[in-house]
């Protein structure tokens, strides 16, 4: 049996074994290791189960990560979300819908320093939908704006999603977050565009707010200016160079810390956001020691290869191959969490993205965007059962119906940075 037989056969079975609900992590690491034991021998297999973990885990590259999650989790239990909401609802006033411009903007803007959608949407969720319920919108409308505003997380940087893309594929950290910048911006305009849209069309779904004088509004960005300066010390550091990815996962880590110390973080909150980032960060370990081992398999297997050379002898073009990758992802991304699907797809797919002859961190950003669908598209949009969780009320098909508006909205941008890669590229 040839090399790319058992490659291909390890594959469909580590696929069967996640259907079954057996961790995405173990599933890699056991498919990794049957395949590699296969193709090569037991012994060598057995060797890279020793000392694969060991330098995943000490390669320094993959510092950034804890750091980030540990910003993040400051963020969430310093409270800064309830002033950030706030100051965004005074900012716009008496706009019909002004409320749901001000939960997806306080998304955007939390997102920026979280890097993480689940951990952006549930923070939100919780501050922002009892005010616009209380306030009359409709619950749908107000729990989809939210599910949708919190797909921000992965895009904005610094993202783990894009930290992680950049180390699978060994690409620049740094030009990976800068590259997400003016994609993750245009989200949030298209999103505040597809509330404009959507309160014209139904007006019935969202009410006017209180108007507000200009000193009023002044003040409103008291709550915003936190998350400004550290998205400004981070992505401004790395862009002049002051900064590696990692030392600025660091600098963002200890300026959150001190945010939140001064705006009253006790020591239980303090513990309580370290062991946080320990689980978190345990878990997504745990998924890079399994990829690690998974991409050995894949290197002897040489099914990458071979799957280069099925699709060039197809004779298709470029764009066809683009598209056919993204419906992959698309497809995965209803059933499988984000990180996850990354780390499983990634290094198969991603010789033929060079094959193609696409930029890579043009295609980075393609393909966080489109793994973000999947955080708001049934069966398993992630976000969706978050918002489910703080609004127990709420039934999936009412929030699956909000959130379509913002599916199209997010098709749109997809179009746009593969029309336009230099939305994406332009920055570097």
């Amino acid at each position: 049996m040839s090399a790319s037989v058992i490659g291909a056969i390890c594959i469909i079975v580590m696929l069967v074994m996640v259907g079954f609900s057996m961790p995405i992590a173990l599933a890699m690491a056991l498919a990794g290791f049957i395949g590699f034991a296969a193709i090569v021998a037991f012994d060598p297999a057995m060797n890279i189960l020793g000392s694969g973990p060991f330098e995943m885990m000490s390669n320094y590259s993959f510092s950034p990560i804890p750091m980030f999650i540990l910003m993040g989790v400051f963020a969430s239990k310093s409270r800064m979300s309830k002033e950030l909401f706030d100051g965004a609802r005074v900012l716009f006033g008496s706009w019909r819908g002004g409320m749901a411009l001000a939960g997806v903007t306080s998304c955007g803007i939390f997102s920026a320093i979280s890097g993480s959608s689940m951990a952006t949407a549930a923070s939100m969720a919780r501050v922002a939908l009892p005010e616009m319920e209380k306030n009359g919108y409709s619950k749908p409308f107000a729990a989809g704006t939210l599910a949708a505003g919190g797909t921000l997380g992965i895009m904005i940087p610094p993202s783990v999603a894009l930290l992680l893309y950049a180390l699978i594929t060994e690409q620049s950290v740094g030009d990976m977050f800068i590259a997400g910048v003016i994609p993750g911006l245009l989200g949030l305009a298209l999103y505040c565009v597809t509330i404009a849209i959507v309160v014209t069309l139904r007006p019935d779904v969202a009410q006017p707010g209180q108007k507000t004088t200009i000193l009023e509004k002044l003040k409103g960005l008291k709550g915003v200016m936190p998350f400004t300066l550290i998205f400004a010390l981070i992505i401004g550091g790395i862009y002049a160079g002051f900064f590696t990815p990692t030392e600025a996962a660091s600098v963002g880590a200890a300026g959150t810390l001190i945010i939140a110390i001064v705006r009253g973080m006790n020591f239980g909150e303090f513990r309580e956001a370290i062991q946080e980032s320990l689980f978190m960060s345990a878990m997504i370990f745990f998924m890079l020691i399994g990829a690690e081992i998974f991409g050995y398999f894949l290197s002897v297997s040489r099914i990458s290869f071979t799957l280069v050379e099925f699709v060039d002898s197809l004779q298709l073009s470029p764009y066809m191959v683009l598209f056919a990758v993204l419906i992959l992802f698309m497809i995965l991304g209803c059933v499988m969490d984000s990180m996850a699907m990354l780390l499983l797809t990634v290094p198969v797919v991603y010789p033929l993205i060079e094959a193609a002859g696409f930029n890579p961190i043009w295609f980075g950003i393609v393909a966080v965007i489109t793994v973000e669908l999947g955080l708001i598209t049934p069966p398993v949009g992630m976000n969706v059962f978050v918002i489910k969780s703080v609004e127990p009320d709420l039934s999936l098909t009412d929030i699956f119906k909000g959130v379509f508006p913002f599916v199209l909205s997010d098709i749109v941008r997809l179009a746009l940075i593969i029309t336009f890669p230099a939305l994406a590229i332009g920055l570097l």
